[in-house]
């Protein structure tokens, strides 16, 4: 192993880190949970400077790192909307959010072209939001009841988000593949 290797170990650490973040959640230790779930969050702004900075990037990389987000984050709304902190309906809005990208990227794929991972700005935007949404849910659970408000606030902005990373989606890559489709003929 190189050190080129460090952001995607870093992301494979990620995804095992899950399961334990999941139990956690799940036996409600939400003081060892947060401590897990933050330094995986950490982990991901880790992964990402290291191989911006170093010039690590790799196809394995771009892979990975969102594949790990989306395992913790997907998994983490699932407990918590199981133990009732978070409602049903915002974990389907997310995992909705996620079956539109992937499969447009799919279909991009086999239709037009090679799919670049390269996420969108809002994407980051969303991405960060939701992990401070479960960090906010973990922390009024273990300590701060009186947190409803803040944590409201933190869905709806959250929903925002989702509406508005996926609509970008669609119409970037959309208007992308009418291009290229275009230039095919």
């Amino acid at each position: 192993m190189s050190r080129e290797d460090l952001p995607n170990l870093i992301s494979m650490l990620r995804i095992v880190m899950v399961a334990p973040v999941v139990w956690a959640l799940g036996t409600e230790q939400f003081a060892l949970a947060l401590i897990l779930f933050a330094v995986a969050g950490i982990s991901d702004g880790l992964d990402g400077f290291l191989a911006k900075h170093y010039h690590w990037e790799s196809r394995l990389g771009s892979i990975l790192d969102p594949i790990a987000d989306k395992l913790l984050l997907v998994a983490s709304f699932a407990t918590l909307t199981w133990l009732g902190a978070l409602p049903v309906w915002l974990l389907w809005l997310v995992i909705a959010r996620d079956l539109i990208i992937i499969g447009g990227g799919l279909a991009y794929h086999y239709k037009v072209g090679q799919f670049d991972l390269t996420p969108l700005w809002s994407s980051k935007i969303n991405t960060t939001l939701q992990i401070a949404l479960v960090l906010l849910v973990i922390v009024k659970q273990q300590w701060f009841e009186g947190l409803d408000q803040l944590v409201t606030i933190g869905i709806w902005l959250v929903v925002a988000s989702v509406i508005n990373s996926g609509t970008e989606y669609v119409l970037v890559w959309g208007a992308r593949a009418w291009r290229q489709i275009k230039q095919k003929q």
